[in-house]
């Protein structure tokens, strides 16, 4: 199955709250999760209750839509998660947090993830100096996340650059608003994450 290419915001309906896919627009009055309370489709009322698996499954795909990554690259990130030492929820998360698209959208560099790829795959950014075109690129401690010298004088570069500040920072990255780069600090935790993912949720999904 490919790319989802159809309206964003029926999959924040689907999924009952707020995923910000559309970037600014998901915090004005504008958002469809705000306009629209229903979830999309047949607004006839169910009777069954949602299975546990069904219940799975939607935090599963939550999960994949907030952060932007095709059902083939989500198994091979939760595969990569088990493999690790410690919590696999915890870990799942931290691998999705260290994808060089989600460090440029973190940091106000773009206005969502989906921005942030396009970006990272025109080659707009840079990691320690070389360029980057490829949004899974897995950052590390020490990295530093720039833009590429010929794109700073683009207008969406400045753009982006004025309104840094804006958004909340997370600990584990430093942003240097004088150079407009950012430093990897450290590997995200936990407290470092603020999305409403139910990764035991997910566990069980794939534990089945």
């Amino acid at each position: 199955m490919g790319r989802y290419t159809g309206p964003v915001c029926r999959q924040c309906r689907r999924a009952g709250e707020k995923l910000f896919l559309k970037g600014e627009r998901c915090y004005t009055p504008k958002c469809a999760v705000e306009k629209r309370h229903k979830t999309p489709g047949d607004h006839q009322p169910r009777r069954r209750r949602t299975s546990d698996w069904g219940i799975q499954l939607r935090e599963k795909q939550k999960a994949r839509q907030t952060y932007g990554v095709l059902e083939r690259q989500f198994r091979r990130y939760f595969a990569g998660a088990r493999r690790l030492p410690g919590v696999t929820g915890a870990n799942l998360l931290q691998l999705l947090e260290r994808r060089l698209d989600n460090v440029a959208y973190r940091v106000g560099f773009t206005d969502s993830r989906a921005q942030a790829r396009q970006w990272v795959l025109h080659g707009h950014f840079t990691v320690n100096g070389r360029r980057a075109s490829i949004p899974s690129i897995r950052v590390k401690s020490g990295d530093v996340v720039a833009w590429k010298p010929s794109a700073k004088d683009r207008p969406f570069a400045q753009d982006a650059t004025r309104s840094l500040g804006q958004r909340t920072i997370p600990e584990w990255l430093e942003l240097d608003r004088t150079a407009v780069t950012v430093t990897v600090l450290r590997n995200p935790e936990p407290n470092d994450i603020d999305s409403r993912i139910e990764t035991r949720m997910i566990v069980e999904f794939y534990s089945r």
